[in-house]
């Protein structure tokens, strides 16, 4: 499994200085690694990419320099790093209009447990969400979640041998899906298990 260390951290003054030019390596990166469910709802696949740039944008922006900070950083955010043989997401619900979004929020309670990837010749998987703590109350659930879809040993090599991949979300309030992926975002899913 890929970790980040300390040592491979840039210091704020480093990351500074690189942070242009890494940010446009990351947005390019990040763009074969989203997937839009409908019109409200984006999964953006995490990978030691995204989330070193998650770690050193909240360093850079908390001012984080003590090692303490930095180690608890890196504890929150390692764990978003697929294994090899799962995949992991952040899933953003946006509605612009802060009043849709509250009621929305408030019909879509649950909707992380309805999120489902599918191997062409498989059942669909869904995930293990939100295990860093609970999203949810009683009224509505969050605009953020992190999810987890574990894979078999038998889906990874139908992936790798080329099948399609299918996203999708079936919440009785919100049902959309991709399907199958485009290759370019296929592709980037695939390289996460090894």
């Amino acid at each position: 499994m890929p970790h980040i260390t300390r040592d491979s951290l840039m210091t704020l003054e480093a990351y500074s200085k690189a942070r242009p030019d890494f940010r446009k390596q990351v947005i390019a990166h990040k763009k074969r690694r989203t997937v839009p469910l409908g019109d409200h709802m984006t999964l953006l696949f995490e990978d030691e990419l995204t989330v070193r740039y998650q770690i050193q944008e909240m360093l850079r922006i908390e001012k984080i320099f003590e090692e303490d900070g930095i180690r608890h950083e890196l504890e929150s955010y390692d764990p978003l790093i697929p294994d090899g043989r799962n995949l992991k997401a952040t899933m953003l619900i946006e509605y612009e209009d802060p009043t849709i979004r509250r009621a929305a929020l408030g019909r879509l309670k649950g909707v992380e447990q309805r999120v489902w990837v599918q191997v062409e010749g498989s059942p669909r998987v869904y995930p293990i969400a939100d295990e860093d703590m609970e999203r949810e109350n009683d009224e509505k659930t969050s605009a953020v979640h992190f999810m987890r879809w574990e894979l078999t040993e038998e889906m990874a090599a139908a992936l790798k041998y080329g099948v399609t991949l299918s996203i999708g979300v079936d919440h009785p309030n919100y049902s959309a899906s991709l399907s199958p992926l485009p290759l370019e975002i296929r592709s980037a899913l695939v390289a996460d298990l090894r």
